[in-house]
Parts: C-alpha cells; sequence; structure tokens
C-alpha cells in the first residue's frame, strides 16, 4: 500500500512547498489570505477525491474545476502575479539566492548619500508637520506612475524635497519619484489600496504608500499633516511612527537587497 518515498519525491514535495509559499505571500499582501485557506481546502478535497478514494464522477467535475479555477485565479490576480514573477526574475532576487552561500555583510556599510538627504528632509518636515509622499524606485519601472506627475529630473537635496512638498507650493499635493539617483518627478497620482485591514485613522497618503508598494516592488515613506508622524511602506505593509534612525536602516537594506 505505501511507496517508498526517494530523492525525487523529496524535491518534489520541496518544490510545492515553494510554490505555496509564494503563492500565500502574494494573497497576503493583496489581502485575500482567506481565499487561500479556500484554495488549500479545495486542493486536499480534490487529491482525496481523485487520488486517495478514486472517485470518479466527483474527481472528473472537481478536475474540470481546477482548469476553470486556475484562468479564474490569473484574471483576479493578473496584478500580483506579475509582481511575483518580476520579482522572481528580478537580479536582486538571485543577488539574495547568492549572498545565502556569502559571509553577511557587516552593518557598518556605507549608506548611500540619497538616504541621508530623504531621512533629514524626513525629519524637518516631521517636525513642522509638513504632509509628504516620497516613492523610491527598485527594480519594476514606474513610468506609468511617472507620467501623471511633473518631471522634475533633478539632484536628490533635502532642501529640495521639503520645498516640493511646502504648502504653498503646486506640486505639493501627490508623491514624488526617486529613481537612479534622481528625484524623477513630482506630483504624482499613485493607486489607492483598498485592503479591508488598514486602519481609518490612515488617510490618502498612507493608501497611495500601499497601493504603490502592493502594485510594484517599490518603496514609499510618508509623513503625516495630522501627527507628524515618519511611516514606511514596503510590500502593501506599513511601518508606522518610526524614528530617522529606523528610517535610515529600512531604505539602506531596501537598497542593498
Amino acid at each position: 500500500m505505501f511507496t517508498t518515498i526517494g530523492i525525487k519525491d523529496i524535491i518534489d514535495i520541496f518544490l510545492v512547498s515553494i510554490i505555496l509559499y509564494y503563492v500565500y505571500r502574494v494573497m497576503r499582501v493583496s489581502g485575500t489570505i482567506k481565499i487561500f485557506g479556500g484554495i488549500i481546502a479545495f486542493i486536499v478535497i480534490w487529491i482525496l477525491v481523485s487520488r486517495i478514494f478514486e472517485m470518479q464522477l466527483l474527481g472528473s467535475i472537481m478536475d474540470k474545476l481546477v482548469n476553470v479555477g486556475v484562468i479564474i485565479l490569473v484574471i483576479l490576480f493578473q496584478d500580483d502575479i506579475r509582481i511575483f514573477l518580476s520579482e522572481l526574475g528580478s537580479h536582486k532576487s538571485w543577488k539574495r539566492f547568492t549572498n545565502f552561500f556569502k559571509a553577511k555583510k557587516s552593518d557598518t556599510d556605507e549608506v548611500p548619500e540619497y538616504v541621508m538627504h530623504i531621512v533629514y528632509a524626513c525629519k524637518n518636515m516631521s517636525q513642522t508637520k509638513t504632509g509628504a509622499l516620497i516613492v523610491v524606485k527598485q527594480d519594476m519601472p514606474l513610468v506609468k506612475y511617472e507620467a501623471t506627475g511633473e518631471k522634475i529630473n533633478a539632484e536628490i537635496e533635502s532642501r529640495l524635497i521639503e520645498t516640493i512638498f511646502y504648502k504653498g507650493t503646486p506640486l505639493h499635493d501627490g508623491a514624488i519619484i526617486i529613481g537612479d539617483g534622481k528625484i524623477i518627478a513630482a506630483s504624482c497620482i499613485l493607486p489607492v489600496s483598498h485592503a479591508p485591514n488598514i486602519p481609518r485613522e490612515l488617510g490618502l497618503r498612507h493608501r497611495s504608500a500601499l497601493g504603490i508598494t502592493q502594485e510594484t516592488d517599490a518603496v514609499a515613506v510618508i509623513v503625516s499633516e495630522e501627527r507628524g508622524e515618519i511611516s514606511f511602506a514596503k510590500n502593501g505593509k506599513i511601518s508606522r511612527n518610526i524614528t530617522t534612525q529606523a528610517l535610515e536602516r529600512m531604505l539602506s537594506i531596501s537598497k542593498n537587497r
């Protein structure tokens, strides 16, 4: 009754576990984790019906549902799947894999200069309760979001960031996008997250930061206009009321990953 488990079976189980883990990550970020539980339950029932108990009629019906279900999932989660495949194929993913076999980097590695400009600007804006939303590009292009704002293409300077978000300037609404060592654009419109688990007190800036980090691999920094709090968003998650030291560390880690 029982078959011998060989190396090939162990590898098979390992690969399936990896796939399920990444599916779980995608659905957790998109706020659809309950659907993941339903999918796992359906797969377990499908295996029991089709493979263990060999119920031909019910098994064939469930086989058809699986084929249709895969197409439906691709349609519903096409943006999340695109992000996952982009992350999987990015050089940073392979870099993380190869770095596993290398010595760990020292915590004293030099912090990129632009990171300090962002940190200084956020510190000053936090003290004056100046609302701000800063998006830092990673691997995925943000061209369609850059096109919604005004092209800047300027060097990253803390005073320039503060000036852009000053209430009297025409560019203070929206987000600035930073990438490739430049402030690429300002007053950009970002996608708004509609995840059900977002705290109700968070406003449009925080929801936009979550939205852009759900749809892309970018990270976002938010300064609250009401409370002066600094927050950091990545992978559809937000760390609220962080210190400037924590912000510096998070930005540096994001860049070096």
